[in-house]
């Protein structure tokens, strides 16, 4: 049976095609691992406790949807997580794996199974691997602000137990994120056991988005680094989702309508929508002169005559609001012509 072919636009059609072709000789999956921002994984050295999970960033960089119809482990240690809601053409999703360092120990490794079954059937095999340490324990496993308001400050703290040489120490906490401040305060040695707190500050200055750090606590033994994740969403007053409006690949003069939400912690009243360029292929929604916590903006887009990556900046003006808001659309429209290879 001849396997159907996977298109993009016209001009990145030649890129695409001719390396899944050459491959399918091979590997007849290498047109899914091309979606994958990476197809292994090592978490390193871990304490007992900590929270691993790592985020396989995956993109849809054909024409067709791409799912995911599921994940699986060839070891109990390890758990999935996925979205099984289609990916559009340019979209995104992720693959979380997350290792057990409550149940397991030492050296564990899995093998994490990714089947997609449309627009054809492949998997894509991850190797993961952990150790995990026995002599320090972490209480929780990570630090977890959940949803903090934008300009808010917010404070966590974990509590570490080595057990073993009372001469251990943790001489430095590094944090790459500028707005994240992390120390440690000893609370116990002796008796075979070392003690620390680690504090954990989020600025108030954190931008809106999505904060996921990993600190790392630097040690005077030879396994030399304990990392633990940090992880926040900061919200602003009023967010847009989504952030950037994905189109897709379209045909010149179609018509596409997508949907954004902005909603706020409070009512509020749009004063205006305006897209930054005079392109005029963006038909603006009637707004409403009430207050709400949720409006939803349906855009109507008319793809333009010439073919090529299209990107449009939008500015929403909000009563009262100091500073106005932004989202994009971006896509690809196609050439007229369509280039199916054999």
């Amino acid at each position: 049976m001849r396997m159907p072919m996977l298109r993009r636009s016209l001009l990145a059609v030649p890129l695409i095609v001719l390396s899944a072709t050459a491959a399918r000789a091979q590997d007849p999956y290498e047109w899914a691992k091309k979606m994958f921002d990476s197809t292994e994984h090592n978490f390193g050295t871990v304490a007992k406790g900590t929270e691993v999970t790592h985020h396989f960033k995956v993109t849809n960089l054909y024409k067709e949807d791409v799912h995911i119809a599921s994940v699986t482990t060839s070891c109990g240690c390890t758990a999935p997580r996925f979205d099984q809601t289609p990916v559009k053409s340019r979209g995104v999703t992720y693959v979380d794996i997350s290792m057990d360092t409550n149940r397991f120990q030492h050296e564990k490794s899995s093998n994490v199974t990714v089947t997609f079954d449309q627009p054809m059937y492949a998997t894509v095999v991850i190797p993961v691997k952990v150790y995990i340490r026995t002599d320090v324990a972490l209480t929780p496993g990570s630090v977890n602000f959940g949803a903090v308001d934008l300009g808010q400050a917010q404070e966590r703290k974990v509590e570490l137990l080595y057990t073993g040489d009372e001469g251990w120490k943790i001489t430095s906490v590094v944090a790459n994120d500028p707005h994240i401040k992390a120390q440690v305060k000893e609370t116990t040695r002796g008796n075979g056991q070392v003690g620390y707190d680690l504090i954990v500050a989020l600025s108030p200055k954190t931008p809106a988005g999505i904060v996921r750090e990993q600190l790392m606590m630097v040690t005077n033994d030879q396994a030399g680094q304990i990392p633990v994740l940090v992880q926040a969403r900061v919200e602003a007053d009023v967010t847009v989702t989504p952030s950037v409006v994905q189109l897709g690949s379209v045909a010149p003069g179609s018509e596409t309508v997508k949907t954004v939400l902005l909603r706020g912690h409070n009512a509020f009243v749009i004063e205006k929508v305006e897209c930054e360029s005079a392109h005029g292929i963006f038909k603006m929604p009637q707004l409403s002169k009430d207050a709400k916590t949720v409006h939803v903006l349906p855009l109507t887009f008319t793809a333009p005559k010439q073919a090529g990556p299209l990107a449009e900046k939008f500015i929403v003006t909000i009563a009262g609001r100091p500073e106005p808001l932004t989202f994009t659309a971006q896509g690809t429209i196609e050439t007229a012509q369509q280039v199916t290879p054999r």
